[in-house]
């Protein structure tokens, strides 16, 4: 499973976000979209297009047009047994977040999707769709989507965590400075509004080691390894103990 969804799903379950940054199966894919890589490295038939239900936001359609794919009559028929959309869309993102910790994206996506169509206001359908998002080749994706979530919810520490985490990943493979800034203040502000947060504080900790802020750094994960220690991020500790040793002793 890629180690982002692996994360989040573990978040689902914390009502938080974001462990290990790397992606290596997905960062090191090659060759054309809509392709997959025979054992020898030569390119295969081309994959078949996804079905747009199975898509985050039915692979860009517009509302009008994602209705169609569900069909009218089928959308009224779910929504009738709500008291209303937003009470609808509610129910689907929950089941969307029950299906990813069952490890079910497909289930999840499509459950998210009706959320959203339901009502486009309602903030975690985008989340949810934005952690569908992370397996793709790149982070561009998910952090489209969950920047629409954090637009709708901007106080909620849940999207800035998902987001900055989203923004370390894409640093971690394009390098580049505006996606570390965008990271460092998204957490900052995710472990402020919710310091029990374990794994944003460890997010905090690997973008202060992108910043060679050590200290910083070690200071971060003991912050989320008070709050949980299931949050601890290894590889991270290995890299900064690497770099210098745990000021409190704790790791060696």
């Amino acid at each position: 499973m890629p180690t982002l969804l692996k994360t989040i799903l573990q978040s689902v379950a914390a009502l938080s976000l974001g462990l290990c940054l790397a992606l290596p199966a997905q960062a090191q894919r090659k060759g054309r979209p809509g392709t997959v890589a025979n054992a020898d490295g030569s390119l295969g038939a081309p994959v078949p297009p996804r079905p747009a239900r199975l898509q985050p936001l039915f692979g860009g359609l517009t509302p009008t047009q994602a209705t169609q794919v569900i069909g009218e009559a089928q959308l009224k028929a779910i929504a009738a047994s709500f008291t209303s959309p937003a009470e609808a869309s509610a129910f689907f993102t929950t089941k969307g977040f029950e299906y990813l910790r069952e490890n079910q994206p497909d289930t999840a996506t499509y459950r998210f999707n009706l959320a959203w169509l339901l009502n486009p206001q309602n903030a975690d359908a985008y989340r949810g769709l934005g952690i569908i998002a992370s397996t793709q080749p790149t982070a561009d994706a998910a952090i489209a989507l969950l920047t629409k979530g954090l637009a709708l919810a901007p106080t909620n520490p849940l999207l800035m965590s998902d987001l900055g985490a989203s923004y370390l990943i894409r640093y971690n493979t394009a390098k580049k400075k505006k996606d570390l800034a965008a990271a460092l203040d998204l957490l900052q502000r995710a472990t402020t509004a919710d310091p029990t947060n374990a794994v944003a504080w460890q997010q905090l900790a690997r973008g202060r080691y992108y910043q060679e802020k050590y200290p910083e750094a070690w200071a971060a994960v003991h912050k989320g390894q008070s709050q949980s220690v299931t949050s601890l991020d290894f590889e991270l500790i290995s890299d900064l103990l690497a770099k210098l040793p745990d000021p409190q002793g704790t790791f060696k």
